[in-house]
């Protein structure tokens, strides 16, 4: 049988920077330097080289053509990250020192043909925080060995609307102002360009379109159904007609705009829309289960949740400022990074790590309250026995199906749980270094998929009816001593529960 594998979410691509001579005195800032082509600039093989030609540091130039030649960047590709890594030799007399700081200066340019001009798109002076083991002994004879240096977050840009980019980044040395003194030898400058596959994002795209429809229909129908009912609308029906809402909103494919518009701001835009579906999701769930937990607690009112949702919206809040501090100011300068800075760097990890805990403590909770509401009706459960055959059995399976949803919700949040803490990681491997987490495309159109249906069930199973089962008593029921068993819940059909179920005890009249 033959297997094709799924496209991979993203593709890396490495490059090596060509080391290009400017001969003119004082820099011109609309002057571009090729690697390559007919074009190409005056190039140097190494720093010996350099040296021999007298070169100075301050007129070496490395330039980078993205893509490698003979190919072409496309809008389909979404965004494109950009790490960079230093090839630094060990001198005994040009050691790195503690906490050296690199000074860049870079310049970002692109152009759609072969032909035209480079125009130039942005130009920055960033520094970058040098991290550097050497893991021989320090000696004359290991000079000429390279040190182990850690990548560096460089630029990211939220759209690739053009066929070719061109860097030039150049490496400013002044012994007076004690820029670039203490960073040792760069022999080479290599970098490494992400971005996402155009294979895969024509099937975001296309799931995308397909689920839009499907999730509005249901919406609709959804709150039609509740309009018809004589009473207002319940806390619970209120909050899956949100949950719908949202989920919608992020389904909307307003990605297919960013293949013919350069918007910048798309990964911003895509980072909101999750975080309120998020923030909608979690807030669901805890309603949701709340409302099924059958005690003496008069519910139906959203300030009974506010200390369970609080703590939510004000997470998402957060997640909301850390990704303005980072892709917000990207929006004007792409070489900015948070992670440039020792604070920035702390601020990022601790944020990830207390991300990831809070979801798991979240999850912890929800667990609990599903426990709840599975004691609580197996402590009604033991009134079954009183009703008639055919009574129970309807009973019994309504509550079966009811069990079986709770764990399908249990379930989703669990691979949501971990989706979220796996993306927050994919996202920051990158500026750890060592530690590299893939998400297979599968995983992370599965999970898409897994919220669409989760939804959709839900409106489906909930959505109010004007039929009622278990309101009359049968001949039998009405003489019969002892407990008499209430379950009231609004279903769609006989097959499947829908709404709340309350177990009330009471006695037999004669």
């Amino acid at each position: 049988m033959l297997i094709i594998p799924a496209p991979s979410p993203t593709t890396a691509v490495h490059y090596l920077a060509t080391k290009c001579v400017d001969s003119v005195r004082h820099h011109q800032s609309n002057k571009w330097f090729m690697p390559w082509g007919p074009n190409q600039c005056d190039k140097i093989r190494d720093l010996e080289e350099a040296m021999s030609r007298k070169i100075e540091a301050n007129n070496i130039v490395f330039a980078v053509h993205i893509p490698l030649p003979n190919k072409e960047m496309s809008p389909w590709f979404q965004f494109m990250l950009v790490i960079l890594q230093f090839d630094i030799a060990f001198k005994m007399y040009n050691q790195i020192e503690d906490g050296a700081m690199a000074t860049i200066d870079v310049g970002l340019a692109y152009r759609d043909d072969t032909l035209s001009e480079w125009t130039e798109m942005a130009h920055s002076i960033e520094q970058r925080k040098l991290s550097c083991n050497f893991t021989t002994s320090k000696t004359y004879e290991n000079e000429g060995r390279y040190y182990e240096c850690d990548l560096l977050p460089f630029m990211e840009l939220g759209s690739v609307a053009h066929k070719y980019y061109l860097l030039n980044i150049r490496l400013p040395v002044s012994e007076r102002k004690k820029v670039n003194v203490g960073i040792g030898e760069v022999k080479d400058i290599r970098l490494v360009g992400i971005h996402q596959n155009g294979g895969f994002t024509k099937v975001w795209f296309a799931m995308k379109t397909f689920l839009t429809p499907s999730i509005l229909i249901i919406m609709v129908w959804y709150w039609r159904r509740i309009t018809l009912m004589t009473r207002p609308p319940v806390l619970l029906e209120k909050v899956i007609f949100a949950l719908g809402m949202c989920m919608t909103f992020i389904n909307i494919p307003v990605e297919w705009f960013s293949v013919g518009f350069n918007w910048t701001w798309m990964l911003l835009f895509g980072d909101i829309r999750q975080g309120i579906f998020y923030a909608m999701l979690l807030s669901f769930w805890i309603i949701f289960c709340g409302e099924h937990l059958m005690d003496e607690m008069k519910r139906n009112h959203f300030s009974v949740y506010w200390k369970q949702v609080g703590p939510i919206v004000f997470g998402s809040f957060c997640l909301f400022i850390f990704d303005m501090c980072e892709r917000g100011v990207q929006l004007k300068n792409p070489f900015y990074s948070i992670w440039a800075s020792d604070v920035g760097t702390e601020l990022a990890m601790a944020f990830i790590i207390v991300a990831g805990i809070c979801a798991c403590l979240y999850f912890l909770f929800l667990c609990f309250m599903v426990f709840q509401v599975f004691r609580n009706i197996s402590g009604k459960r033991s009134c079954l026995p009183a009703m008639t055959k055919a009574r129970r059995l309807i009973y019994e399976g309504l509550i079966f199906r009811f069990k079986f949803l709770m764990l399908v919700t249990l379930t989703c949040a669990a691979m949501t749980v971990i989706f979220f803490i796996i993306s927050q990681v994919n996202e920051g491997h990158w500026h750890w270094g060592d530690y590299t987490v893939q998400v297979n495309s599968a995983f992370f159109t599965g999970i898409y998929g897994m919220w669409n249906l989760y939804v959709f069930a839900i409106m489906f199973l909930y959505a109010p009816s004007h039929k009622r089962y278990g309101e009359q008593q049968s001949s039998g029921d009405a003489g019969a001593s002892g407990e008499d068993v209430q379950l009231t819940t609004t279903i769609t059909h006989v097959d499947g529960p829908t709404e709340l179920y309350k177990m009330t005890g009471k006695e037999a009249q004669e």
